[in-house]
């Protein structure tokens, strides 16, 4: 149910196309709810077709102009709805977790290498993150919304903190003696 609550947040920001829209979603919402851009072009299509967003209208006609989505009030009305719900967190599954558990049974061949890559991939995210931050959160930029932003991108970083740091230290178990 959150792709469309994605997409109406990401379209109350800025009117977009779905071509910008799915641009958008691997600069910024994509780092915490990845849709394909299939998915976001059907839900756009829903979206519209419930009546919470509407197609802008064109300047003038021409012939593969995008479409420019703009959200409606019945989509704002949706977006507040879910926004203030209560809902539970979600239980944790991580596939690199369960084979983990599955290697102290099978054995541990292979999954030092796919540590390691894992550490390697959670330090560029955590490189990149801290470059977005640096960039788009200077002091002194503190109204609500920015702070908004900044404390789900401080949830990345945080997050990428913990992976580097857990797998960090698996590996030094894995490679005791």
């Amino acid at each position: 149910m959150s792709l469309p609550h994605a997409i109406l947040t990401a379209l109350l920001e800025k009117p977009s196309s779905g071509l910008e829209l799915t641009r958008r979603f691997d600069k910024s919402i994509g780092y915490f709810w990845s849709a394909t851009h299939q998915q976001i072009y059907r839900e756009l299509g829903r979206l519209e077709r419930d009546g919470a967003i509407r197609a802008l209208p064109r300047q003038g006609v021409t012939r593969g102009q995008k479409k420019e989505y703009e959200v409606l009030p019945t989509g704002r009305e949706e977006l507040a709805r879910w926004t203030a719900a209560s809902q539970d967190p979600k239980p944790l599954r991580d596939t690199l977790l369960l084979r983990l558990r599955a290697a102290a049974v099978v054995g541990t061949q292979g999954i030092r290498e796919d540590l390691h890559r894992h550490l390697d991939l959670h330090r560029r995210q955590l490189a990149e993150y801290e470059e977005i931050e640096q960039r788009d959160f200077p002091p002194g930029k503190d109204a609500v919304e920015d702070r908004l932003r900044h404390v789900v991108l401080r949830a990345g970083i945080d997050l990428e903190t913990f992976w580097t740091q857990w797998l960090t230290r698996t590996i030094e178990e894995l490679e005791a003696p």
